[in-house]
């Protein structure tokens, strides 16, 4: 933690910016952020680009760092162990997203006493989001809230204001574009105060590309939010299956039964096997559902220890109006 944390209440705050093939918009967005937090640092973690990124974020003044490892979960990972800080602006370097806002984003954090806000993207012309990839963060979005918690619209987004508990109490796992499913299910998780803003969002800078790809990142970020679900719901997740197992095995076993009852006898001995099988089947996911989740509920308790043992935002910064920096 720095010196001045406990005493200052003007925040630190640290811009990062992950960063891959983006030489088409690096400089003006470094140049946006600074106009809007003109006392923050300005970091550009590159991920292997090989467009002349790294040569203009330098020359637009970034402090510029590499992350060799490809996805941008790794990114983040490197950034949040990396950097110290009050306050965290995360945000695509893209240039589609309004680096105007960041200090809307970050006076609400302070005065709010938030742990995290995210820039939910407002389009500002029909036809800017890929209809996929509008289709796919709905879906999503949508599947997050029923399980997890209904706070946020914009699952997906890259625009995100942190405190420093939690960028320092979060366990990155993700490697890829998940990493922003993994972001909003820990602030679900944790039930820290957290909130979504609109923001204004546009279309890519000339001759730039999504490195989304809808179907493939779409499928990983799926198996990201049921990989979650059974570590954090394990008794949600292997009860479905009990059930389901213990479904098939009455549906199986009814036609024995009766022609038992009516004859004495057990004609179907395979089919009786099976369904015994499967209801003890169904026993052990439902036991084990009942084991990981008690595991769970340990871990989840060491995790919210973590991070409640650093200060939040209140308690660093206070709770006035936030500094000129963030202005």
């Amino acid at each position: 933690m720095s010196s001045s944390m406990l005493s200052a209440t003007v925040p630190e705050i640290a811009v990062l910016l992950p960063c891959y093939n983006e030489a088409g918009g690096i400089a003006k967005v470094i140049a946006d952020f600074r106009k809007s937090l003109p006392a923050a640092k300005i970091y550009v973690y590159d991920n292997n680009s090989s467009d002349g990124t790294v040569e203009i974020a330098r020359e637009a003044g970034a402090i510029v760092r590499r992350e060799p490892r490809q996805g941008k979960g790794h990114v983040v990972r490197r950034m949040f162990a990396d950097i110290e800080a009050d306050i965290y602006v995360m945000c695509d370097a893209d240039d589609t997203y309004d680096a105007g806002a960041a200090g809307v984003l970050v006076s609400a954090l302070q005065s709010q006493g938030l742990d995290m806000v995210v820039g939910a993207r407002q389009q500002e012309k029909a036809g800017t989001y890929r209809p996929g990839h509008e289709f796919g963060n709905w879906m999503l979005s949508v599947l997050v809230r029923k399980i997890f918690g209904d706070q946020f619209r914009d699952m997906l987004s890259g625009y995100r204001v942190f405190s420093r508990r939690f960028v320092k109490s979060f366990p990155v796992m993700s490697g890829g574009f998940e990493i922003e499913t993994e972001l909003t299910i820990h602030a679900l998780e944790l039930e820290m105060p957290a909130s979504e803003m609109p923001i204004a969002f546009s279309d890519r800078a000339p001759g730039s590309e999504s490195k989304l790809r809808t179907f493939h990142d779409g499928f990983r970020i799926l198996g990201t939010i049921v990989n979650l679900l059974k570590q954090e719901r394990p008794m949600q997740f292997f009860s479905a299956f009990a059930g389901l197992l213990a479904l098939v095995s009455v549906a199986l076993a009814v036609p024995i039964l009766g022609t038992y009852l009516e004859t004495g006898l057990v004609p179907r001995f395979p089919t009786a096997i099976l369904s015994s099988a499967l209801m003890l089947l169904a026993f052990l996911f439902l036991f084990s559902g009942l084991i990981l989740q008690t595991v769970t509920r340990g871990r989840q308790e060491a995790k919210r220890m973590r991070y409640l043992a650093v200060p939040g935002v209140h308690a660093t910064l206070g709770d006035g109006e936030p500094g000129e920096s963030d202005a």
